[in-house]
């Protein structure tokens, strides 16, 4: 097929609109110009829905967001003049946009959203430290002597008296459950330590809550997950002496008693190398984990059996989140890839998507975005964040540098705000947010 001419503006292509948003064309097919852009397209879509507040869209084609015109489309992909084309359009979405940094002496290594108006913060140095929308902190509390790699925010409504319960784990060996009082009226912010989880005997990667807030998941470099019900008990599960890791742990806490020492009720047992992550899927029933090993894995909580085993090639796994079908995860991968696992076909040793080679170094962290069911964000060592479609793996749809990409990104996540995201961005150079998401409403499509 010849290249498209420059001049040639009467050339048209057969095209069919569809869409997962709530702005549905009637099925029917459109000859569109083939010298037109996603400018033209747009355009097109606001005026066959006759929108009297124009509505900015992009468009799919064949697993790639169109990025020049139609004509130049069909060349490079060898398509004839007669085949119809199915295109999907979705809403734009606006340039990310920075709002604040909070430089930190410490580094970030996990941040949390899930707090309305807050940015909780997890570090090297042992603190969790808490920001408020306004870059004030409001809390700085010691929870571990060593590195606290993860955190978790209880997901349950908490009453105001009594606060917030926050996970935490740490390269000491234990995870916590650390009870957090903010106090906007008066400015009293309290932090203490209820319970201290045992189990591992290798420093934790993650931990996290289900959606119930009444159970937990710890991962550790000792090829363990653990599975932990989320109460305080009265008593202390573990015998003082076989929890006693570190001295420094007979320490009162603000000047309260101890904290109880919990016991897991139950141990996974599957993966053959460090498991860098594990979580819950939204019913609670399902966990999903990866690591080291090269795999990714499904697990019947219930019964603490694995489920399913997807192996990738020398791909050890460094992050993941599970994506909202509550089938599928999206895993980082030290080969700098991103890929997404479908354990409706898990007898499949490939994943059933992937979005390779994405940055220039490893992707350390995966989110979920907060306005499409379609969307993940990653953030890697190359000090970018990018924003992803997964119906569309060629490129990302947005993408923004942190700390002028100097410095390494250790840990992202997302809370909705007004249709759009935003994004909290932790690592060596402290913390960043961002907005991101669709297009505030313009004049223009």
């Amino acid at each position: 097929m010849a290249p498209p001419s420059k001049d040639d503006s009467s050339s048209t292509h057969p095209v069919v609109f569809t869409t997962k948003t709530t702005y549905l064309l009637p099925a029917q097919k459109f000859m569109i110009p083939t010298t037109w852009r996603r400018y033209q397209l747009s355009q097109l879509v606001n005026k066959a829905l006759s929108l009297t507040t124009p509505v900015p869209f992009d468009f799919i084609v064949r697993g790639e967001i169109l990025r020049g015109t139609l004509a130049e489309w069909c060349h490079e992909k060898g398509i004839g003049e007669e085949e119809t084309l199915e295109v999907e359009y979705i809403e734009s979405v606006m340039p990310p946009q920075k709002v604040s940094s909070i430089p930190q002496d410490d580094w970030i290594s996990d941040i949390s959203c899930a707090l309305p108006g807050y940015f909780i913060t997890a570090s090297y140095g042992g603190y969790i430290r808490i920001f408020d929308y306004s870059q004030n902190t409001a809390l700085t509390g010691s929870v571990h002597h060593a590195p606290v790699t993860s955190l978790s925010l209880d997901p349950t409504p908490i009453s105001k008296d009594e606060g917030v319960m926050i996970a935490t784990a740490s390269h000491d060996l234990t995870g916590c459950l650390v009870r957090v009082s903010l106090d906007a009226d008066t400015g009293n912010h309290t932090s203490s330590i209820l319970a201290s989880l045992h189990l591992h005997t290798s420093p934790l990667s993650s931990i996290a809550y289900s959606r119930s807030g009444k159970h937990l998941l710890t991962a550790s470099w000792d090829t363990l997950i653990g599975l932990w019900e989320s109460h305080i008990p009265e008593e202390d599960e573990v015998d003082v002496a076989e929890a006693q890791t570190d001295r420094r742990k007979r320490r009162k806490v603000d000047g309260r008693d101890r904290p109880k020492r919990k016991a897991p009720s139950s141990v996974l047992k599957s993966h053959t190398a460090r498991v860098s992550k594990a979580v819950f899927s939204s019913t609670g029933k399902t966990a999903f984990s990866c690591g080291f090993d090269s795999t990714v894995r499904s697990w019947d909580v219930e019964n603490s059996v694995c489920t399913g085993t997807i192996t990738a090639s020398e791909k050890p796994m460094l992050g993941m989140v599970v994506l909202p079908d509550d089938n599928s995860v999206a895993s980082s991968s030290a080969d700098r890839s991103v890929s997404v696992y479908d354990f409706r076909a898990a007898s499949s040793a490939l994943p059933s998507a992937t979005l390779s080679f994405i940055h220039s170094s490893m992707p350390s962290s995966v989110a979920l975005s907060p306005t499409s069911d379609s969307q993940i964000i990653t953030g890697s060592y190359d000090g970018v964040v990018r924003l992803w479609d997964l119906r569309s793996t060629k490129s990302a749809v947005a993408s923004f540098k942190v700390w002028n990409g100097e410095k390494k990104i250790l840990a992202v996540d997302v809370a909705s705000s007004s249709g759009s995201g935003i994004v909290g961005v932790g690592g060596e150079g402290g913390l960043e947010i961002w907005r991101m998401g669709k297009t505030a409403t313009t004049t223009a499509a």
